[in-house]
């Protein structure tokens, strides 16, 4: 059987030596080279990536596009214009893929070519408690939404996959979330709302090297909230009416979840960032809406005085 058509899109903003261990982990791919390309985006870092990407141009075919920073959802769309492939790869910038990534892909598509496939996502620094956390909450909503592989209900955009044809019915990733957070979220309901499918696939991983101090744990969170807030208000206005929040026993069990997982780092101090992380989210979630309120104020007061 003829092997599958790949586009990988890879998104990238002034991250050059995460790039250059993303690229180096698509050269080792065990997948022929004939049959995948790679669509690097620099979504406007201002920086030259000919350094970085040199190097590659002999592994497999790449394209580089550059345009003005409006975000990883831009990003992924306009990598998505100029893809070849009958089926879309995204994978992050500061991620690295299995060597059997599009091996495992492409097997899931054999049986499901409609769908939408996502990866497992393994951190690549366990070493490092911020960011074993934020994988904590990735992995407990993968149990969570995807406890039946073949119904999933929520794939991450750092390690997804699905049909070109597919991808631009829905219309692509949405350009009005301008941040790496919950527009993957946005996606993934949109993709379930016309009634298409999503298949998790734990053996197609990518490693996630995402290195995180106090500070940016917190605003990673805090965007995540923002994110969320968006979310949320496109999804009333989709289905009218806002979405039910999860039950009181979501939130217990995602606390109690590092101590049911074999984890480097203390049970306990994981256990208390995933508070910190939660109590980010709502700060974001509470600063977008009262942005929002505040703008539409605004605008509303512009337009009154100059009805005037």
């Amino acid at each position: 059987m003829k092997p599958s058509f790949f586009s990988i899109i890879l998104p990238t903003y002034a991250r050059p030596r995460q790039l250059a261990s993303c690229l180096r982990s698509l050269a080792r791919l065990d997948y022929p080279r004939d049959h995948f390309e790679v669509i690097v985006v620099d979504d406007g870092s201002g920086l030259s990536l000919q350094p970085v990407i040199a190097p590659f141009r002999d592994h497999f075919d790449m394209v580089v596009l550059t345009q003005m920073h409006a975000g990883p959802a831009a990003a992924r769309n306009a990598g998505a214009a100029r893809a070849r492939g009958q089926f879309l790869a995204f994978v992050d910038d500061d991620c690295m893929v299995a060597s059997n990534w599009l091996q495992a892909l492409a097997a899931c598509f054999v049986m499901v070519p409609d769908h939408a496939i996502g990866g497992q996502t393994i951190n690549a620094l366990p070493m490092n408690s911020y960011s074993t956390a934020t994988q904590l909450i990735v992995d407990y909503l993968y149990a969570y939404y995807n406890a039946d592989h073949n119904h999933a209900q929520f794939l991450s955009s750092s390690n997804v996959a699905m049909p070109l044809d597919r991808f631009w019915a829905v219309g692509g990733f949405d350009t009005a979330f301008p941040l790496a957070a919950g527009e993957d979220r946005e996606f993934c309901n949109r993709w379930l709302c016309h009634g298409y499918q999503m298949t998790y696939v734990p053996e197609a991983i990518v490693y996630h090297a995402h290195a995180l101090t106090l500070s940016t744990f917190w605003q990673q969170h805090f965007n995540y909230g923002r994110g969320a807030f968006c979310f949320h208000r496109g999804y009333s206005r989709y289905n009218r009416g806002w979405i039910k929040p999860e039950p009181f026993a979501f939130y217990i069990d995602l606390l109690r979840y590092p101590f049911s997982q074999k984890q480097s780092r203390s049970s306990l101090l994981l256990a208390l960032l995933l508070v910190l992380s939660q109590a980010a989210t709502v700060a974001g979630f509470l600063w977008q809406g009262i942005r929002n309120l505040v703008n539409k104020s605004l605008v509303q007061l512009i337009i009154g005085n100059g009805s005037v």
